[in-house]
């Protein structure tokens, strides 16, 4: 059929089995072609065509909804939902989103971006359901990986002793960005070879009914065997115990295994899991084979062979470099350890992993416990490195405070993806770390301006020991400058001047530095000289340096890839009111009080104002007597 064709999921009720996995099939084929000139999260979708489909045909969205956990493999959703002939623009700038989005569609009852947060969600749907008496299913789809995360585990735990009516459907690929780990992959691993569990309690309910009690000893034991059954049958049977009835495993290929147990669900009262075991990247062999998940979120791909058609050579990666670095650290320093929430792949650890696979830590989903349990490592005299998404990294903000600032352990932080990271979308934007981090006592905040004092940032933040540090870096790579051999350490709040100027001063850090560059080299043909001031400490501020300024008169405008409210430009300000400098004229340019949403980074900047033109508007604006001269 027509894909283009679906307005909405009501058409697959009367399909068999055969028109499903048909087309399922020509979903697959689409998904292949589409994701291979836009990029995205291709393997989990493949992996959840059938399951998606099934679903579709046994509920009514939007009546009931359904909340997919991460959200990444709403893609099949999306097409059933009419949103077909908006791929071609999929997470790109004003396109379809890579995400569930309320607003683009009614049948988006949830939106996600982060893991471990549709159980909960789906809770709060279902008692608000219940007070209104109004009668709809609420149906949240969560991941191996996502089950693993902290939230996800208080809801399971709330929602069993609510016994409300709730379906979670457990998506169980063994994998999530990474290999899967822990005590509850392994629990599901054992449910997974350990059969269908429910489907041998009532054959052996059915016959201890058909035979007669002898004595009525057999009566009295009947029920206690039953109940027992499932312990030997599953292994610690960890969901009933939860309060769930559970259902599976099911094959997530096979419609009618899917159906039969879809259905044997939404006639069970109470909160109720269905196990479905499904394969990411189903359907095309490169994403099938990889093992190492490389095939969850991809750019372009050559579909025949499956190579990625990415640029050849240049600079390495941020990540590769902090990375490195702390490889090269690690050989002769015994107290360095590192740890990730389930990101060794997405932070480039690898490599560290090979040659340190005892000093790794891959903690699963669990930003809060890989952050207190960081602070642990300190408390002994380690120098644990928490490498973590900016965006994960929101997650964890009690523990940075509470566990690592308050009792001002030596932490590092290494902010990966800080900045805007584009296609990935508001839910991704590494932009309020910033804000968040420099107004808590005893925490340094850095950013490198190129790879060089990246790998000398991480030496700097190793070898620190009074208290937490964050070194932020952005996603992508690095602009290509000769690396130094030997390490250093950075003066702890020394800012550089990188051109020098009478007129005015530009203070700025990370990646918005050569913009600044640029705007600072036109403005000098414009008769204005500007200063260039690499604020790589974004706490604790160059004192110094801005006396300096301020005692000068000289305008400043601050610039960072980061919110405005309460960022750096704000901690300028506030140095300013507190030493009295009353008069100083300061302007501040960075992210606006909104959330951004996807599309290449230079497409955003240019919606946001913040580009090198608006620097040059910004700084002639600051000088009007100046530039009427010029």
């Amino acid at each position: 059929m027509d894909l283009n064709e679906i307005k909405d999921p009501s058409f697959l009720k009367s399909l068999s089995n055969e028109d499903l996995e048909r087309l399922a099939a020509e979903i697959r084929e689409f998904l292949i072609e589409k994701l291979s000139v836009t990029g995205g999260h291709l393997g989990a979708n493949l992996g959840v065509v059938e399951l998606t489909l099934a679903l579709h045909k046994l509920y009514d969205s939007p009546k009931d909804k359904f909340l997919f956990d991460v959200g990444h493999q709403s893609y099949i959703h999306k097409i059933l939902t009419g949103r077909t002939s908006q791929f071609d623009t999929l997470r790109q700038y004003k396109g379809l989103c890579g995400f569930p989005k309320m607003r683009e569609s009614e049948h988006d009852a949830w939106e996600t971006g982060h893991s471990s947060t549709s159980l909960s969600g789906a809770m709060g749907m279902v008692i608000a359901r219940d007070l209104k008496k109004e009668n709809h299913h609420v149906i949240p789809i969560i991941g191996d990986g996502a089950l693993t995360g902290g939230m996800a585990l208080e809801a399971l735990n709330h929602i069993g002793h609510e016994k409300k009516d709730i379906t979670v459907i457990l998506n169980d690929n063994e994998m999530s960005i990474a290999n899967n780990v822990g005590a509850l992959h392994n629990a599901l691993g054992r449910m997974r070879s350990a059969g269908k569990y429910h489907r041998v309690k009532d054959e052996l309910e059915w016959l201890m009914k058909k035979v007669p009690a002898v004595g009525g000893r057999l009566a009295q034991t009947a029920e206690r065997i039953k109940d027992s059954m499932k312990y030997f049958m599953v292994p610690g049977m960890l969901f009933e115990e939860f309060g769930f009835t559970y259902f599976g495993p099911v094959d997530g290929h096979d419609f009618n295994d899917l159906q039969e147990n879809l259905n044997y669900a939404k006639k069970t009262k109470g909160p109720v899991l269905v196990h479905v075991i499904t394969q990411k990247g189903k359907g095309y062999q490169p994403a099938e084979l990889d093992e190492k998940d490389k095939w969850h979120g991809v750019g372009p791909y050559k579909i025949d062979s499956g190579e990625k058609i990415k640029p050849v050579g240049g600079p390495p990666a941020w990540s590769e470099v902090v990375s490195g670095t702390l490889q090269k650290i690690a050989r002769t320093d015994k107290r360095l350890a590192v740890v990730t929430p389930a990101m060794i792949l997405g932070s480039k650890l690898e490599k560290f992993h090979q040659e340190f696979p005892e000093r790794l830590f891959d903690v699963g989903i669990a930003e809060q416990h890989a952050t207190t349990m960081s602070a642990g490592l300190a408390t002994q005299g380690m120098k644990p490195f928490l490498a973590i998404y900016s965006t994960f990294l929101q997650r964890a903000y009690d523990q940075i405070i509470h566990d690592v600032c308050r009792q001002n352990l030596n932490v590092v932080f290494g902010i990966d993806r800080a900045g805007l990271v584009g296609a990935d979308g508001e839910t991704h934007q590494g932009v309020f770390d910033v804000a968040f981090l420099r107004n808590i006592p005893n925490m340094v905040v850095m950013m490198p301006k190129d790879e060089n004092e990246c790998q000398h940032m991480v030496n700097t933040s190793i070898e620190y020991n009074d208290g937490p540090v964050a070194v932020r870096y952005p996603r992508g790579t690095g602009i290509g400058v000769r690396m130094d051999e030997s390490l250093s350490n950075i003066p702890i709040g020394s800012w550089e001047v990188l051109k020098e100027g009478s007129d005015a001063a530009i203070l700025t850090f990370g990646t918005t530095i050569e913009m600044a560059m640029k705007a600072s080299k036109e403005l000098q043909a414009k008769g204005l000289s500007v200063k260039v001031i690499n604020a790589r400490f974004i706490k604790p501020l160059d004192n110094d340096m801005l006396h300096g300024l301020m005692r000068e008169n000289m305008p400043i405008l601050t610039i960072e890839e980061a919110v405005l409210k309460g960022g750096f430009g704000s901690a300028v300000l506030e140095f300013a009111e507190e030493n009295g400098y009353n008069g100083q004229v300061i302007k501040r340019m960075g992210i606006p009080d909104r959330f951004i949403e996807h599309g290449k980074v230079e497409e955003l900047l240019n919606e946001i104002g913040l580009t090198k033109e608006d620097v040059i508007a910004n700084i002639q604006h600051m000088l009007p007597s100046k530039q009427q001269r010029a």
